[in-house]
């Protein structure tokens, strides 16, 4: 998977689309503010690289004539983030996914699974009976967290933050606050109408980096050897500790492989290539996946950059340009593979599922995904609009993480409606059973169970145990991190 590489990009088309701005001066007497900047550095960013600039009056080229007419228009809006919403196209329907942030070292920090958190990955849902009041089910801890040293597993429930019962209009305020610590009231399921057990527990927000591989196993199941992977986040740091994964997938011989992306919201587009490869591997070189830019952006460079080849190599180099990581993929040349996933599941997990089904048998348990077939880039302050470009702005450090792509297989298929097992992929319907959840990469776990059976026996069909009464979530605790569910391209080497 390629990266792109900005800086000829950049002067072609500021020489287009933006030639006089920087150069025209303002009037005398006229004070710029630093939110002047940030509205500029908005409205540039997106004038370049917006998936839908063209659909958007005040980003054309030709809007403003200079720098003050800029500044001037802008002020309108009390804050950046006003400024920023205002240029998208139609947010929360067309556009569900850009968004600008106050702090770019916690959002690059999120990328790569790094977030102040207290450890204790969850899901909100609805209580069966009520239409206000939610609960939390915990999916997961995070090792070495507050959650963990406490004692917070898997399955466990709570109804209550602070002693406050949980609804619908206050959850974002007690669970998501600046507030570095709180207590969450444990309670018992009681089919989906909790009851609180007077258990409280503390817990503390630390800096806490997660290994997005947070099982991986092989299953012994008959006479068959089944590769199992647990992959929560396509972050780019751990691109060398999934082809060690894969490493032991190959040693071993696995006959199938099940990749468990329930709670995956995505990540990098070059990692999502990687595993592709790691998959299969007899598709060295051909299409993978597809993308479409803005038609400025595919004026200005050559066709092939917009297509990504299955890699054979993982390759990266630092900031000035040396090698730093140069292995071959592990690959396992499977013809077939299982994906299990959610509405959770997002992104970088969609493109992987997507690209592949072009290429092998790809066949999905879960439910309907949250279909987002389009990708972000990061924008920064400085001349071309990168962390390290010239003139980075010191005054702030917002950064834009702005819909840029849709990114299609090589049959120019996506699901913006998101992935459908049973119905639009070959599989199994069959939600998670948050009243019993079992334990991760174990036959305990209901989703996990059902795909191995899928596996061994090919049927579809599920017991009357499985039709359990299904719950609505409302939020979970990926999306409230700075990353949230986000398929992103590098757009330097590093």
């Amino acid at each position: 998977m390629k990266k792109y590489i900005l800086a000829s990009l950049l002067s072609i088309l500021f020489l287009t689309a933006s030639c006089n701005k920087e150069a025209d001066g303002l009037s005398q007497g006229y004070t710029v503010t630093t939110n002047d900047e940030i509205n500029n550095f908005i409205w540039k960013g997106l004038n370049l690289y917006y998936l839908w600039q063209e659909d958007v009056p005040t980003l054309a080229d030709n809007r403003f004539s200079n720098l003050e007419e800029i500044y001037t228009y802008f002020r309108r809006y009390a804050t950046p983030e006003e400024t920023f919403n205002s240029l998208l196209k139609q947010p929360g329907t067309i556009d569900r996914f850009s968004w600008i942030v106050d702090d770019y070292v916690a959002l690059e920090n999120s990328f790569q699974g790094i977030n102040l958190s207290t450890g204790m990955e969850f899901g909100l849902v609805r209580y069966a009976n009520s239409t206000t009041k939610i609960f939390g089910y915990v999916r997961y801890v995070i090792p070495g967290s507050s959650a963990a040293t406490l004692g917070v597993t898997r399955g466990m429930y709570f109804s209550a933050v602070n002693g406050t019962q949980l609804t619908d209009s206050n959850f974002r305020g007690l669970l998501f606050s600046n507030a570095i610590s709180f207590s969450i009231g444990l309670a018992d399921y009681n089919s989906g109408n909790p009851i609180a057990n007077n258990t409280t527990v503390s817990l503390d927000k630390t800096e806490i980096k997660e290994n997005p591989i947070a099982d991986s196993r092989v299953i012994t199941d008959g006479s068959k050897k089944i590769g199992y992977l647990m992959f929560n986040q396509f972050a780019s740091s751990y691109d060398q500790d999934l082809n060690a994964v894969f490493s032991t997938f190959k040693t071993e011989v696995v006959d199938d492989l099940i990749i468990d992306l329930r709670y995956n919201g995505g990540g990098s587009t070059n990692t999502a290539g990687f595993l592709g490869s790691m998959v299969t591997g007899q598709f060295s070189d051909e299409v993978y996946s597809k993308e479409v830019w803005n038609s400025k952006v595919m004026a200005a460079l050559p066709a092939e950059n917009f297509i990504n080849n299955f890699p054979t190599r993982i390759k990266k180099t630092d900031r000035n340009n040396n090698v730093v990581v140069d292995e071959a993929i592990n690959s396992l040349n499977l013809q077939r593979v299982y994906f299990i996933v959610t509405g959770s599941s997002a992104s970088a997990s969609e493109l992987v599922i997507n690209s592949l089904d072009a290429h092998i048998d790809v066949r999905v348990i879960g439910t309907t995904t949250v279909g987002k077939q389009v990708g972000s880039i990061t924008l920064y302050d400085s001349d071309n609009l990168q962390r390290t470009g010239a003139n980075l702005n010191t005054k702030h450090t917002y950064a834009m993480q702005p819909l840029v792509l849709e990114i299609k297989n090589k049959d120019d298929k996506n699901y913006p409606n998101g992935i459908i097992p049973g119905i639009n992929f070959t599989g199994i319907n069959l939600a998670e059973n948050i009243g019993d959840l079992g334990v991760i990469g174990e036959r305990s776990d209901p989703l996990l169970d059902r795909t191995l059976k899928y596996i061994s026996t090919g049927s579809k069909s599920f017991s009357k145990k499985d039709d359990f009464v299904k719950t609505e979530e409302i939020f979970n605790s990926k999306l409230a991190t700075p990353a949230g569910n986000n398929m992103y391209s590098e757009l330097i080497k590093y």
